[in-house]
């Protein structure tokens, strides 16, 4: 079993568009994600295109020339991310043709939603959107760890609402706009 806290996306940003430094990044309490909002969240694509949209707003053309993808394939996942909320469209810019362009911002509503009542997909987004991003920073730039353990039920719980407390501490503190962009992925599996 992977854990991934309620199967809460990782990718956060911005509550308000246009935040500003110091601003808290994540505002709100959890609550189940609706159908619509689950089935978003249920791809890799679209949490690469959260976490790039993180602290800065990006073109559609300037989110698929980051992931390497067709520009129409991004504005489907794009659109479907504005739709439920995920992302919001900042004020219109000017491109450098003088092409009308919408920068996007994530939300940060992604960290606030439950979807671990639902059936998992085929393939963990979570795990897929991971494994392309350490993919495209190489392994070597990876830190990673790996610890054994014996636990109870109890211990189980508490060991993940621990982890969860922590993570969520993170994500709600505000951005350091000097800070250096990091990445945090959590897995939790029984061994056989």
């Amino acid at each position: 079993m992977s854990i991934s806290f309620g199967n809460r996306p990782y990718a956060a940003g911005m509550t308000e568009p246009g935040g500003t430094a110091g601003a808290p990044r994540i505002v709100g309490e959890r609550r189940r994600a609706t159908d619509a909002e689950a089935r978003a969240l249920a791809s890799a694509v679209r949490l690469r295109i959260l976490r790039l949209c993180l602290d800065e707003p990006l073109t559609n053309k300037e989110i698929a020339a980051r992931l390497g993808r067709n520009p129409a394939t991004v504005l489907h996942h794009v659109r479907t991310l504005a739709e439920t909320g995920f992302l919001v469209a900042e004020p219109e810019r000017r491109g450098a043709r003088g092409a009308r362009e919408v920068p996007y911002r994530a939300t940060g509503k992604s960290w606030l939603m439950d979807t671990g009542d639902r059936p998992p997909p085929a393939r963990d987004p979570l795990l897929a959107a991971f494994l392309e991003e350490v993919a495209a920073v190489g392994e070597q730039r990876l830190e990673s760890t790996r610890l054994g353990l014996r636990l109870s039920a109890a211990d189980h719980a508490e060991l993940s609402r621990r982890l969860r407390e922590l993570l969520d501490e993170y994500a709600r503190r505000p951005a350091d706009p000097e800070g250096q962009k990091w990445s945090v992925y959590l897995g939790m599996h029984p061994e056989v």
